[in-house]
């Protein structure tokens, strides 16, 4: 199936689920690199079509500061599930399934600059579907196990682990770092994140897989 196709068939299911709910969140799980981003962009313009309005809130706003994880020594693994204020994303959560009535403003990273940006976006009141966008949110360890009452449908994206490895290492040549400085990088931290996401998250209600 195409990523349009995908994206119809996640939008049709929550909508069928949805009924009269005045918010409705829609966790979408994955491994680094998987391409959750990318599918969250998709489901927007798939509820668009529906003539639904939707809203991405990313797990993402809520890295913990470099400062905060250089005074811990666990600035070379940003981006473990323990360099995030899983807390913080949860009262988030929280917030926004409340009365819609006015809009709310959440943190987004800013990738260019390496830090979160509070207030970065805001939710309309009038968006009901959200689709919260993160690596660990179906995963099945203390605290983010105790997410799963917060979301109404969970989507998870898989890759093989091979085709993982290639983009993770990809991903740092990108950032100008020569093959073997990428490899040791993606070796140390994203891919162990990766294959966490793959091994212990618990079962979603839909899994689709990105392999191309």
């Amino acid at each position: 199936m195409t990523l349009q196709d995908n994206a119809q068939r996640i939008a049709g299911t929550a909508l069928e689920r949805a009924g009269e709910r005045p918010r409705f969140v829609i966790a979408l799980a994955g491994p680094p690199g998987v391409g959750k981003s990318t599918l969250s962009e998709a489901l927007l313009a798939a509820f668009d079509a529906h003539g639904e309005a939707a809203s991405i809130v990313p797990m993402d706003g809520f890295h913990l500061d470099n400062a905060v994880l250089e005074d811990r020594g666990d600035l070379d693994r940003k981006g473990a599930p323990f360099t995030f204020d899983a807390d913080g994303f949860a009262a988030l959560l929280h917030r926004l399934r409340g009365p819609s009535d006015r809009d709310i403003a959440i943190p987004v990273f800013d990738r260019l600059h390496d830090l979160s940006r509070a207030g970065g976006r805001v939710i309309p009141a009038g968006h009901r579907f959200l689709i919260a966008e993160g690596n660990y949110l179906l995963l099945e360890q203390a605290p983010w196990r105790d997410m799963a009452d917060l979301f109404d449908m969970t989507v998870m994206l898989t890759a093989p682990a091979e085709t993982l490895r290639a983009r993770l290492i990809r991903r740092w040549i990108d950032h100008n770092l020569a093959e073997p400085d990428a490899i040791a990088r993606a070796m140390h931290n994203d891919i162990p994140n990766a294959e966490l996401v793959l091994q212990a998250s618990r079962a979603a209600d839909i899994t689709l897989e990105n392999a191309s």
